[in-house]
């Protein structure tokens, strides 16, 4: 058991590194790459007055990449700064990409897992019902809302959200994520304006990733209310709701553990043009600032983030799987 987690842990660490060596070498080896495209422009700021040294000095203090080392070395020192958590210079804030990136992260962290959490937590408990009461009337409205709402993506209805509670009724600011004026801490103005900027991301989020939840949950219950086992539940006089609960939830629910850990690395990525259309600063908004403004520090700093966070949610569906399933406790590996 213990033994799983350390190869799980190993693996986990070796993916972050190997993300971490392509991103060095998407700088460094690529033909008319990051490298060549930043000095090419800090030549072009500089003017008749070209000072190579002085361009290569800044090249490497954006990159963390001295272009006059050999590549071993250089390879060495990106790694080594890394590891100490610096990222490098942003070319268009002017600032540590760290310390962009630290700042932007719990915000993005803040409306993804609460987004997460609600449409699960939603999307289970509609799934239940409607396979409790398959072929009636709720499993068919149900049905038809969960297949339409998981066929819309969640930009599209972003901009809609946007267009009406936004800038038609004025109910919700369309941009930032606090109000004006106040102060970060625990006061409530800038509780009440930081959950009334993040309503209409969070809506995009929920409103249409619920439905496919549901639509699994209740596959996987209509499954397991025909198993054997449930009758062998009901001869024991075991209630209605322990069987619901204890062993038709937990069974269905299952399956999709492992989905909602991985959907983190999804949101995400989605992340990057759900936080442009809301201008909500996150490390998505920051990616896209990187890319449409060639910040090549910047976008492999929130990209290295991004992976991170990805890695991270399978490992902790790793570790905690075995909690819930106690197939994968005894270390069979294949019930996983």
């Amino acid at each position: 058991m213990q033994s799983r987690y350390i190869e799980r842990f190993a693996q986990a660490i070796l993916t972050i590194f190997l993300v971490a060596s392509l991103a060095f070498g998407m700088i460094r080896l690529l033909p008319g790459g990051p490298m060549d495209y930043l000095k090419a422009q800090l030549i072009q700021q500089q003017g008749s007055n070209v000072d190579m040294v002085r361009i290569n000095r800044m090249v490497s203090t954006y990159t963390n990449v001295n272009p006059k080392e050999p590549v071993l070395d250089q390879y060495i020192s990106y790694m080594t700064s890394l590891a100490q958590g610096d990222l490098g210079q942003s070319i268009w804030f002017n600032k540590p990409v760290s310390e962009i990136l630290i700042h932007a992260l719990p915000w993005t962290l803040f409306i993804m897992s609460v987004s997460i959490i609600l449409s699960f937590a939603i999307g289970i408990t509609l799934g239940a019902l409607m396979a409790y009461g398959e072929g009636s009337r709720l499993d068919y409205v149900g049905s038809v809302i969960s297949i339409f709402l998981n066929s819309v993506p969640y930009y599209v209805l972003a901009l809609v959200l946007v267009y009406f509670l936004g800038y038609q009724f004025h109910w919700l600011p369309t941009g930032g994520r606090m109000a004006n004026g106040t102060n970060a801490g625990l006061n409530w103005p800038f509780i009440a304006g930081v959950f009334s900027h993040a309503t209409l991301p969070i809506m995009s989020l929920v409103i249409t990733g619920f439905g496919g939840w549901a639509l699994n949950m209740r596959g996987n219950s209509i499954q397991e209310l025909g198993a054997d086992y449930l009758r062998v539940a009901r001869l024991r006089g075991l209630s209605s709701r322990s069987i619901a609960l204890e062993y038709v939830g937990r069974n269905a629910i299952l399956p999709m553990y492992t989905g909602l850990l991985i959907n983190i690395g999804f949101l995400f990525g989605g992340s990057v043009i759900l936080e442009q259309i809301f201008k909500y600063p996150g490390v998505g908004y920051y990616l896209f600032k990187s890319i449409s403004s060639r910040d090549y520090p910047l976008m492999m700093g929130a990209f290295l983030v991004i992976t991170i966070a990805v890695v991270i949610g399978v490992y902790i569906a790793d570790l905690t799987y075995g909690l819930i399933d106690p197939r994968v406790g005894g270390g069979d590996s294949e019930t996983y």
